[in-house]
C-alpha cells in the first residue's frame, strides 16, 4: 500500500489516493479536481488500483441484441435522433412475429441477451409488452432480459394507470432480468429542460429506480456527456447516483455516453469528446463511484481503441456485441452496428486482461472464461 501511495507525487492526488487505500468515500471537491486535472497518469493508476481490486484481471464482455422495438415516441427530445412522430414516413413499430423473428436470427449467433428499450408509444399498453417478453423466453427459456428504461417503467404505469410496483411486478414475471440505465441523461433541472424538456426529471428516474431496487431488480446507472453540461453538473449526477447506491445496493454498473449530435436539435461541445476527457471521466468515475461494482465503457460509444485504453483506467466492461443497435446510430456514431465476440476477446486480451464473457447480471458463462 505504502509503494502505491508513493508512487503518486500530485498532492491532490496523493490524498485522493489515501483515501482509496483507507476505503474512504472522496468528496465532491476531489471528484471536481479528478474531472479537471492534467495529471491522467497518476489519475490512471487510483483507477486502476481500484479496478484491480475489485475485478483483478478480468474484463468482461457480452454477446447479445438491442431490440429497439419502436422509434414512435411522444417525448421528441431535442437530443434524440431516433425518435419519430407516428406520421413520419420512416416511424415503425415491431409485430410480435417481427420481434420473434429477429430474436430467432440473434439466437442462430449464439447471443445470451437482449436489450429492449424504444420510444413511449401511446397506443401501446403493458400486455403488448408481456406478450413480446413470453415470446424471447420462449426461443430461448434461459434468455437473460434487460428491459425497459425508468422512463418506460414511468411512462407504462401513467398509460396503463397502473401502480409503478405492478409494472415492474408484471413485466418480471414476463421475463425482465435487469433494467438498462437510459433515460437519466444528466440529472441537473437546468440543463434537463433544454435537452429533454419533456422527459420525467432527474428525481423522478431516480425513485424508479429506488423502487426497481427495493423489487429485487438490479439495474444500470447512466450519465450522457458532451452536450451542454459543465463539470459541476457531471459531479452533481455522480453524487446523487452514489447517494442511491448508498442506500439501495441496487446499481450494478456505471455507463457514461458519449452523446453524438448528428440528426439532433442539439449541438455538441465538441465534434468528438477528447481522450484526456474521456479518461478523466472513467477514472474519476471508478474512485468517486466506490460503492458501483462495475464500469462500463460501451466500444460502441467511445470506439474500440478507446474501449481498450480505458480498460487500464478503471473500467472492467466494454459492453456486448449489440447486434442490430439504432439509437446511437441515428445519432451518427461511426462504429459498427455490431461487434463480434472474438474482436471483443482481443480487444480485453490486448489490453493485457483476461477476457469473460458475461450478461448483465454478471453471472459468468460456463466454459467461457479464457
Amino acid at each position: 500500500m505504502t509503494e502505491f501511495i508513493n508512487s503518486i507525487h500530485n498532492k491532490p492526488l496523493r490524498a485522493i489516493a489515501e483515501k482509496v487505500v483507507q476505503d474512504i468515500p472522496v468528496s465532491e471537491a476531489d471528484a471536481l479536481y479528478m474531472l479537471t486535472t492534467n495529471d491522467i497518469l497518476e489519475l490512471g493508476l487510483i483507477s486502476h488500483y481500484l479496478r484491480i481490486r475489485l475485478h483483478k484481471n478480468i474484463g468482461f464482455y457480452g454477446v447479445n441484441m438491442n431490440l429497439n422495438y419502436t422509434n414512435i415516441c411522444e417525448l421528441r427530445c431535442p437530443l434524440c435522433a431516433f425518435s419519430r412522430d407516428e406520421k413520419d414516413e420512416d416511424a415503425y413499430l415491431l409485430s410480435h412475429d417481427e420481434t420473434e423473428a429477429k430474436v430467432k436470427e440473434a439466437v442462430s449467433f449464439g447471443i445470451d441477451e437482449v436489450h429492449i428499450v424504444g420510444g413511449l408509444h401511446p397506443q401501446l399498453k403493458i400486455e403488448y409488452f408481456e406478450e413480446m417478453l413470453r415470446r424471447i423466453k420462449q426461443i430461448k427459456p434461459d434468455i437473460f432480459i434487460v428491459g425497459f428504461t425508468a422512463v418506460e417503467y414511468d411512462y407504462f404505469a401513467k398509460i396503463n394507470n397502473i401502480p409503478l410496483e405492478e409494472v415492474f411486478r408484471r413485466l418480471m414475471d414476463a421475463g425482465v432480468g435487469a433494467l438498462p440505465g437510459g433515460g437519466a441523461e444528466i440529472f441537473s433541472h437546468k440543463v434537463r429542460k433544454v435537452i429533454a424538456p419533456k422527459k420525467i426529471s432527474g428525481k423522478r428516474w431516480l425513485e424508479v429506480m429506488r423502487t426497481a431496487h427495493s423489487l429485487g431488480l438490479k439495474t444500470n446507472a447512466t450519465l450522457l456527456h458532451n452536450h451542454i453540461e459543465d463539470t459541476e453538473d457531471i459531479v452533481d449526477h455522480l453524487s446523487k447516483i452514489r447517494s442511491l447506491q448508498d442506500e439501495t445496493r441496487g446499481f450494478k454498473s456505471f455507463v457514461p455516453l458519449t452523446y453524438h449530435d448528428a440528426n439532433t436539435d442539439i449541438r455538441a461541445k465538441r465534434a468528438s469528446t477528447t481522450g484526456y476527457g474521456d479518461i478523466r471521466l472513467y477514472a474519476a468515475s471508478r474512485i468517486f463511484l466506490h460503492n458501483v461494482p462495475h464500469l462500463k465503457a460501451l466500444w460502441m460509444y467511445v470506439g474500440e481503441k478507446m474501449a481498450q485504453t480505458l480498460l487500464r483506467f478503471g473500467v472492467d466492461d466494454i459492453g456486448a456485441t449489440y447486434h442490430y443497435e439504432k439509437v446511437v446510430h441515428s445519432a451518427g456514431a461511426p462504429t459498427p452496428d455490431y461487434g463480434s465476440e472474438s474482436h471483443l476477446r482481443r480487444l480485453i486480451e490486448h489490453a493485457q486482461l483476461k477476457p469473460v464473457r458475461t450478461t448483465a447480471n454478471y453471472d459468468l458463462l460456463a466454459g467461457c472464461a479464457a
